[in-house]
């Protein structure tokens, strides 16, 4: 069973948590790299990490985003503190804010399984069995990445996780966006991961309440260690 080393960030700045993901991200793939020329005994221990946290207001571009899936323009973004950046995981235009929680996994999948899309099935999972936690039935819709309520109801179907990584040697960065206070008014700043016809919720939304979200992050990372089937360690690493 792999240990993964567990970091609450709290709320962090965009940039400040991205340099931190970045940070690790290239010491777990420089450990991997200097492995290979060393023999069993004298191998580098590896490590694997999961960050949990919450950004103020930014919206973030994939390598593939359209530029055009954000409707506000610079002015706008200043005037009300929104940051922006373009950044180097995989999808569309997202937005992370107050009241949601982002989940940045840092994984060495040499050691849990090398299947880029076995992988993404498993965050969605952890956030599915989160929400069953809730009485709400989170689904997958098929063929778009993230987890969905309704997605076969055409008038009904609604985001409420969103999920864009990179993986580079198959070591892991980036993560999911798990609506659960979150205001979804800044959602209509954007055309949510290229998608201009499905809605987005939160679990605040769907409860009619607010959630506490230490409680949350708690059953996220019950959920993470049962799927992962790994065990967390806590350290404190920014």
């Amino acid at each position: 069973m792999q240990t993964v080393l567990f970091n609450d960030l709290g709320k962090i700045n965009y940039q400040d948590a991205w340099n931190l993901q970045e940070q690790l991200f290239n010491a777990v793939v420089q450990t991997k790299i200097k492995n290979r020329e060393l023999t069993d005994e004298n191998k580098i221990p590896h490590q694997h990490h999961f960050l949990l946290c919450e950004h103020s207001p930014v919206i973030t571009l994939g390598k593939n985003a359209d530029a055009e899936n954000i409707l506000i323009n610079e002015h706008f973004l200043k005037q009300h503190n929104i940051q922006k950046f373009n950044i180097n995981r995989g999808g569309d235009v997202t937005f992370h804010g107050p009241g949601q929680i982002v989940g940045y996994p840092i994984l060495d999948l040499d050691y849990f399984f090398t299947d880029i899309g076995k992988y993404l099935r498993c965050i969605e999972e952890i956030i599915i069995r989160t929400l069953a936690a809730y009485d709400i039935k989170g689904e997958r819709l098929p063929g778009v990445t993230g987890v969905w309520l309704d997605p076969q109801n055409k008038l009904k179907a609604r985001k409420i996780c969103a999920i864009g990584i990179r993986c580079s040697r198959w070591v892991t960065m980036h993560g999911f966006a798990f609506n659960v206070n979150t205001d979804l008014n800044y959602f209509n700043y954007i055309i949510p991961c290229g998608i201009n016809d499905k809605a987005v919720t939160s679990l605040q939304k769907e409860l009619g309440r607010e959630t506490d979200i230490d409680e949350v992050k708690e059953i996220i990372l019950q959920h993470f260690e049962e799927v992962f089937e790994c065990k967390f360690q806590n350290v404190a690493i920014h």
